[in-house]
């Protein structure tokens, strides 16, 4: 993963970005910055699944241009604030890895549901794992998506009417039909 092909906002250079700030106003905005750039690194890399464990070397939290890098602390508290703005969802009940949802559940749910129309699969079965990791999908936004997302997009649209999941013998078996 080259962080080249990436451009890091001005704040990446600068080293107080890299320490939570104790002045609420200089935090929020400080948050802020931290959300933008940690959605567009990740939708830029297609990272799904981010941990708040310091020893992650990822160049996202590590800028060794000026020995700085995200403690712990501030990655736990950029990544709850990702949280609470519905942009991830923590995967574990101890809270150190969360899904980034650089897309709103709701859009990956039109993503999808559009891809299965152009794809002419309305009224047709395909397995969730062909979603993913398909033929017709590589080299378009569904490729590599992780099956959390996945299923919970797809029971959204379920919901609307627009898609039927079928339960399998495994995960792999996975099944969908997508409607008009």
């Amino acid at each position: 993963m080259a962080s080249e092909d990436f451009s890091f906002p001005f704040f990446y250079s600068y080293p107080p970005y890299f320490t939570l700030q104790p002045v609420q106003e200089t935090r929020e905005k400080q948050s802020g910055l931290w959300r933008d750039l940690i959605l567009k690194y990740c939708k830029h890399y297609k990272v799904y699944k981010l941990s708040i464990d310091s020893t992650d070397e990822l160049p996202l939290f590590v800028n060794k241009a000026i020995d700085r890098r995200l403690s712990s602390e501030a990655r736990a508290a950029f990544v709850s604030d990702l949280v609470k703005q519905g942009n991830a969802q923590w995967l574990d009940k101890l809270q150190r890895q969360v899904l980034i949802l650089w897309k709103r559940l709701d859009e990956w749910a039109a993503t999808i549901h559009s891809w299965a129309r152009e794809s002419g699969l309305e009224d047709m079965v395909t397995t969730v794992e062909e979603l993913s990791s398909g033929d017709d999908t590589r080299g378009t936004e569904l490729d590599g998506l992780p099956h959390e997302l996945l299923i919970q997009a797809l029971r959204l649209l379920e919901a609307r009417g627009k898609a039927k999941l079928f339960k399998g013998t495994s995960a792999d078996d996975e099944g969908v039909k997508f409607f008009a």
